[in-house]
């Protein structure tokens, strides 16, 4: 059975400093894995992603101020993010892409007050 399982949500103020874990148990060698989000009221967007070969991409909004990481042995990424703003608020997702199949977490809340 696999299984994604996202933390280290919280509430946070702003300029405050996050770091958010995603395992994927189940299944191996994943190639590639995202981190996810969505606010109220809009659609969920990509916020970093991350290759087998440890390359990444950032959206505008986060670059600059978070970095991916993983260790493919645990497949394990963690998203470290700094400089936290109101407008990061949102249910952050991880997600593991593997043949035919989708795999996402249930979510984790940050929250950044002003």
């Amino acid at each position: 059975q696999v299984q994604v399982v996202e933390s280290g949500g919280g509430l946070v103020q702003a300029g405050g400093s996050l770091r958010l874990s995603c395992v994927v148990s189940g299944i191996f060698n994943i190639n590639a894995m995202g981190w996810y989000r969505q606010a109220p009221g809009k659609q969920r967007e990509l916020v970093a992603h991350i290759t087998n070969r440890g390359s990444t991409t950032y959206a505008d909004s986060v670059k600059g101020r978070s970095t991916l990481s993983r260790d493919g042995a645990k497949n394990t990424v963690y998203l470290q993010m700094n400089s936290l703003k109101p407008e990061d608020t949102a249910v952050y997702y991880c997600n593991a892409p593997y043949g035919y199949y989708d795999y996402w977490g249930q979510g984790t809340q940050v929250t950044v007050s002003s």
